[in-house]
């Protein structure tokens, strides 16, 4: 067999293509001979950390994915969950992280594109998106420029291609200075019986290229994901890929229609490595073999190598594996669509991925050792050390604390994002019932009468430094509880896993008690993860972004009629706390923001009572008890009750004086498993013995009424006070007068 190769194989070569020299030699001893650059490009893709997970499988696999609701789990291009009558949702998350620090625009929106994409390949309509960003420490150089770069692009991307973006999450923190994380979520809806999926099936099939036509843009990207940054950042721009959301809005009419035609037996979504890792994933999944003509594939530039085709990352593709007979019903469709339809190849059933290009043989792989077979590791690591624990009388009470709340409300990490989400369309399609803004966002299902998906995106980084075990349950816990606090049953989960570099045993370690964390939360809660993306090497020059594990849910109301919403308190409501008193001030804002520490241990997770509070609190909400909920977390219940006021524009009256903790644990503590509910004054006695009896910690905490938050003895800020505190900091930052202000 003689396989074209014009360039030599160097050390130095091998290097830039991420392959560590025992990989390359296990690439010989596969092939038992020396690959050519197109088949080094093509172990590059695969054998990367981006496409192979090689250091996390071994702890993937120890996550819970099946549960009586999951139709497809991990290993499709997206998680499948049935919502009952014949509908299910798909949904998925995805980091677009390195991409959209070199090229904030473009990399947010491919990232938006992409994802839109994993969930249409399985036959699904997008209906909501949403996206955790995030930024440096805002008085960094790079830091505006990013998030208007990164806003934009997921704004124009989404906007375009008409999919409404319903929550998600912006925090800064300075270590992301050097390296943001941009996350991406989407979901659709399809019926259960009409799932796609990317397997191979029978030998001799036409593979066919579907969508946009391939370019030099993205060439190499998924290797640049899988490595750390340094000074020579700039150089990797040209592995940036470009969207065009009109293009994919095509494509996703083309594919819907070709879909119910019966013609598709595969289809697979081109995104990280292209080409290569659709075609590769499509046969190995089928065990068969894949042959590739890439003369035939549609191209926008000219004098194409065989490398840069098979890797780049060229936007608005997939590849499909067809029924003969359909050819011509399906080629009408693309046309009609104006988008390119190409027979580029055929299955086989020699188990060989084989790539022809100007008529020679440039490529012939094993197929399975490039999918099934790429390294797998089983990295050393070393378990954080504990914090030790942080009395709350040990912590000192604010000399203000009217003062210390407004700093809260107003700060960089806590004010209003609205700033962002209204540069996205909330609106489109007609099924949004909760913006951004609440704790989830919830979205009708179009074609039934009272059906609606909540949607959440949550993680504490900060904890999980401090306990990536405890910080893991916590990311789990708080989107269950988001969910729950919109009155809706958590489904399943996505996770986004964002982490420095897995050879540091430090940073595997926080990888592993995550991982381990995640796992326990998501079985006791019933909330199985059924897809995800791992993300690591997220450094530059050495320095780690804080350990991210972000967890997307999917919750479902059966009648949206009767959810609850965190500002729609009236008059005149008791107010009822919810789980235990606040006493847990370890790595809370209160200590980072107001105290500039960052001492102590996470707050502990009672996955018992994250279960028994939130189930009672849903209870409640679906008997019609509950005018407004929200959930406590990030500072504490003095915090939550200054978000209600705002979102209701209404006052409250807060008595604490029976409460045994600190007055500054009370309000600024981040135990969980607790929300603040509104409930009329009637029914309030009612929930009271309720809860007892169901043996649910709550406190009567006060009323709503008047046009201040009144907490007796500590405080009172006019609702409008904290309003502007909290509506004013993400606007001031972007046009530059907060810096101007704080210089």
């Amino acid at each position: 067999m003689t396989i074209s190769n014009s360039i030599q194989i160097t050390p130095e070569l091998i290097a830039a293509h991420g392959l560590k020299p025992d990989e390359y030699q296990r690439i010989l001893d596969l092939i038992g001979r020396e690959p050519s650059f197109t088949e080094l490009g093509i172990f590059s893709a695969m054998w990367n950390e981006h496409c192979s997970y090689k250091s996390s499988k071994k702890w993937l696999r120890t996550l819970p994915t099946k549960g009586p609701r999951v139709i497809q789990g991990p290993g499709e291009n997206a998680g499948v969950v049935d919502i009952d009558d014949g509908d299910c949702v798909v949904f998925k998350m995805e980091s677009h992280n390195h991409p959209s620090y070199i090229e904030p625009y473009q990399g947010a929106a491919t990232g938006v594109g992409g994802i839109l994409r994993d969930v249409f390949t399985m036959g699904a309509r997008p209906i909501a998106a949403m996206n955790a960003l995030r930024f440096g420490e805002p008085d960094h150089p790079k830091t505006r420029h990013l998030v208007s770069g990164v806003v934009s692009g997921v704004g124009g991307y989404g906007n375009s291609f008409g999919v409404p973006t319903v929550g998600g999450e912006v925090e800064f923190d300075a270590r992301y200075n050097g390296n943001i994380l941009v996350n991406a979520f989407a979901a659709g809806l399809a019926k259960s019986n009409a799932i796609f999926l990317s397997e191979a099936k029978g030998v001799g099939l036409p593979v066919v290229y579907l969508g946009a036509k391939t370019g030099r843009d993205g060439v190499g990207g998924a290797t640049m994901a899988s490595a750390e940054f340094d000074e020579s950042i700039e150089e990797k721009r040209p592995t940036v890929q470009v969207g065009d959301p009109f293009t994919e809005k095509c494509l996703l009419e083309a594919c819907l229609e070709l879909m119910q035609t019966g013609a598709v037996i595969a289809i697979q979504d081109m995104g990280a490595a292209g080409l290569t890792c659709s075609a590769v994933e499509m046969g190995a999944k089928g065990d068969l073999g894949i042959e590739l003509d890439l003369d035939k594939v549609p191209v926008r530039e000219e004098q194409m190598t065989a490398y840069e085709m098979m890797l780049s990352e060229s936007q608005e593709r997939m590849l499909m594996v067809l029924q003969p007979e359909k050819e011509a019903v399906a080629k009408a469709i693309f046309v009609k669509w104006g988008l390119d339809f190409a027979i580029v190849g055929k299955t086989t059933d020699d188990l060989r991925f084989r790539v022809i290009h100007q008529g020679e043989e440039v490529a012939n792989l094993p197929i399975k050792d490039l999918g099934d077979q790429a390294p797998e590791y089983d990295r050393p690591w070393r378990e954080a050390d504990k914090r030790a624990a942080l009395p709350a009388d040990l912590v000192p009470a604010p000399e203000d604390y009217g003062q210390a709340l407004l700093s809260l409300v107003g700060s960089a990490n806590q004010s209003s994002r609205r700033w962002v989400y209204e540069q996205y369309d909330t609106l489109i399609q007609g099924n949004s019932l909760q913006l951004p803004g609440g704790d989830a966002g919830v979205v009708r299902v179009e074609g039934h009468p009272t059906k609606a998906l909540a949607f959440s995106s949550d993680v504490t980084p900060r904890y999980v430094e401090a306990d990536p075990f405890e910080g893991g349950k916590q990311a789990v816990a708080e989107c269950w509880r988001n969910i729950t606090a919109t009155g809706a049953e958590p489904l399943a989960a996505t996770d986004n896993l964002n982490f420095g570099n897995p050879e540091k045993p430090e940073i595997m370690g926080q990888f592993v008690g995550a991982i381990k964390g995640i796992g326990e939360a998501c079985r006791a809660l019933d909330f199985p993860i059924v897809s995800g993306n791992v993300s690591l090497y997220n450094e530059t020059n050495g320095v780690g972004i804080l350990p991210t594990p972000t967890i997307a849910g999917v919750g479902l109301l059966p009648d949206w009629k009767t959810m609850a919403r965190i500002g729609a308190a009236s008059e005149g409501d008791s107010v009822l706390m919810i789980g235990l008193d606040g006493s847990h001030l370890g790595s809370s804002i209160y200590l980072r923001d107001i105290l500039g520490s960052t001492d102590g241990p996470a707050p502990e997770v009672d996955l018992f009572a994250e279960r028994r509070n939130g189930d009672f609190i849903r209870s409640a909400i679906r008997n019609g008890q509950v005018t407004a909920c929200h959930d406590i977390s990030s500072g504490g219940l003095a915090l939550a009750l200054a978000e209600m006021a705002i979102a209701s524009r209404k006052g409250l009256r807060i008595d604490l004086t029976e409460s045994k903790t600190p007055p500054h644990a009370a309000l600024f503590g981040e135990d969980q498993a607790r929300y603040v509910i509104a409930v009329p004054a009637d029914v309030a006695d009612f929930v009271c013995i309720n809860a007892e009896s169901a043996g649910v910690p709550f406190r009567r905490l006060g009323t709503v009424g008047g046009d201040a938050l009144v907490i007796d003895g500590l405080l009172s800020l006019p609702v409008e006070q904290l309003r502007d505190a909290h509506e004013s900091w993400f606007p001031a930052f972007m046009d530059g007068s907060a810096l101007a202000a704080a210089e």
